[in-house]
């Protein structure tokens, strides 16, 4: 089994990449001040020099407690409440590029709610419908968001 020691310093390791990747970036794209203000990249630029430093904290910190014991990362248990969430939600990004966000929203907090949540049914149904008409009136008519549609929308006219 994983440590959680191993993949704190590997998610540190990680992220220090990605900051000194978006730090070049935005060191790239300016990260000075000029005449009229800080450029496209000054705030951005610092933001990922305090990540950078975050996981510089974190890989001292387990190198300092490598001596210590340390548990394991995830049981076999847990893992597989984490894959009852994740697999879901991974048919959900497919879904939504077919039948839009609403109904793959719908489908999935329904879902979510009737079988990982064991609620009943009529409760999910409206709690999932109730959230969808929610989310569609926010974005689609209150700040005309282009969201993915599917063709069910296409049948209302949206």
């Amino acid at each position: 089994m994983i440590s959680n020691r191993v993949v704190d310093a590997a998610v540190s390791l990680l992220l220090l990449a990605l900051a000194a990747l978006l730090a070049f970036d935005n060191w790239r794209t300016g990260m000075g001040w000029d005449s009229t203000g800080p450029q496209a990249g000054y705030f951005p630029f610092y933001l990922c020099v305090i990540l950078g430093a975050a996981c510089v904290y974190g890989l001292i910190k387990e190198f300092l407690a490598r001596r210590q014991a340390s548990e394991v990362f995830v049981a076999r248990e847990q893992f597989g409440r984490v894959l009852q969430v994740f697999w879901p939600t991974f048919a959900f990004c497919l879904v939504t590029q077919w039948l839009g966000l609403y109904v793959a929203s719908f489908l999935l907090v329904a879902g979510f709610m009737a079988y990982v949540g064991h609620i009943a049914m009529w409760k999910s149904l409206l709690t999932a419908l109730l959230f969808v008409a929610v989310m569609y009136v926010t974005f689609d008519v209150a700040f005309d968001v282009i969201m993915p549609k599917g063709p069910l929308e296409a049948l209302i006219g949206r």
